[in-house]
């Protein structure tokens, strides 16, 4: 730089002093209607060089005035900035103390020059839902809609969170299927489309998300196992409800064969098609069951069974009894089954049966009934205190 401005000093000395020092100024003549200058040629360029010098100095004092201008409004905008990011910083300690006033006035005030202004503004929102003003929180979700673009994903995953919490369930269910589209793993989004599919009754599709909800471990295996149940009993209660029995029964034939041999299932059904009246369906899911395996909570249901065809249903508790052992449930069961044919005297043994192996207030009070019908009377009084002193000695 200094090189340039050497050369250029000694370049104006040339054009300045070589005319002078060689004799030969020039002659230049600048003629207006009003006006004749007349001048030398190094006078004409001294007179440019001052009037360069002139432009520069006029060039640098506006710049710095300009520049001035712009460092004013940059201190404004920094002070700004600084004044988001503490309000922030203070309304993150008031979220955790619960404070939602003060979150959403804190969150939304400067919250355009935030670093994140669509995070204040969600948040703002969220808080304004909290304490019962809905209109302000729509209005923060609309700006953080605006300010967001084309990442609209956090902004509708709010507008689903406080749909759900205003008991907007249909509306938050609509949300879920889009989101699913796009964001199909998120586990926010899976979270939330749990909790609207279950409020909306939409079984079929909060069984589809459950591998997922499994896979990224959002809930445990027992809640897994409880949600996946509720489904299928709302299934079919849902089937129940538009076709009864009939409705039911086909709902179940068109589900696949892994589905039908779950034996929680069978029971849930044969459950189902006994509050339907429907006890001869019902008879033929026990039965079958039973022919596959054993299952404590089938044989639970065969006393409640009125299909007026009984010889099966103890033909197959004796086929269990051999099959797997006496245990005391069988027997009990048989017996309660005896009792329903009139057939007294095998159900007081069915009943003797189980109560060696267990003391039962229920069977003690069959057994009672039985000996009432056979005619001893001081054995039927002998059952009723030993169930009486039974049932004082669990519940003192």
């Amino acid at each position: 730089m200094l090189r340039v401005l050497l050369l250029f000093l000694l370049l104006l000395a040339g054009i300045v002093l070589g005319p002078l020092l060689a004799g030969h100024q020039g002659y230049v003549l600048i003629q207006t209607d009003n006006w004749d200058i007349e001048t030398s040629v190094t006078g004409l360029v001294i007179i440019l060089l001052i009037a360069l010098v002139f432009i520069l100095a006029l060039e640098w004092l506006l710049r710095r005035l300009f520049k001035t201008g712009t460092r004013t409004r940059g201190w404004f905008k920094s002070r700004k900035r600084s004044l988001a990011r503490k309000q922030t910083q203070v309304a993150l300690m008031k979220l955790a103390e619960g404070d939602y006033r003060q979150v959403e006035k804190l969150m939304s005030s400067h919250a355009d020059h935030a670093e994140q202004p669509v995070v204040n503004y969600l948040l703002a929102a969220e808080a304004a839902q909290q304490r019962g003003d809905e209109i302000r929180a729509n209005q923060h979700l609309e700006r953080a809609a605006e300010l967001a673009g084309s990442d609209r994903l956090p902004v509708e995953i709010t507008r689903i969170r406080i749909q759900l919490a205003r008991n907007e369930d249909h509306a938050a269910r609509n949300g879920i299927d889009k989101l699913l589209e796009v964001a199909p793993r998120h586990p926010e989004v899976l979270r939330l489309a749990e909790q609207a599919y279950v409020r909306t009754g939409a079984w079929s599709s909060l069984l589809d998300i459950l591998p997922a909800l499994g896979k990224y471990q959002l809930v445990d295996d027992s809640q897994l196992e409880a949600l996946q149940k509720q489904a299928w009993l709302g299934l079919m209660n849902q089937s129940m409800a538009d076709n009864g029995s009939e409705g039911l029964k086909q709902w179940w034939h068109n589900q696949r064969r892994r589905t039908r041999q779950d034996m929680t299932l069978q029971v849930a059904v044969a459950e189902h098609l006994i509050a339907c009246n429907d006890h001869h369906a019902a008879q033929e899911m026990v039965l079958d069951g039973l022919k596959r395996h054993y299952d404590e909570r089938l044989i639970l249901l065969i006393p409640q069974l009125k299909d007026g065809n009984p010889k099966k249903l103890e033909k197959a508790l004796r086929q269990q009894i051999k099959q797997y052992g006496a245990t005391p449930l069988l027997w009990s069961t048989l017996g309660q089954l005896l009792m329903q044919q009139g057939d007294w005297q095998q159900a007081s043994e069915a009943f003797n049966e189980a109560l060696k192996q267990r003391p039962d207030a229920y069977d003690y009070a069959w057994l009672a009934d039985a000996f009432d019908r056979l005619h001893k009377p001081d054995e039927a009084a002998q059952m009723r205190r030993d169930g009486l002193l039974l049932t004082l000695k669990n519940n003192p």
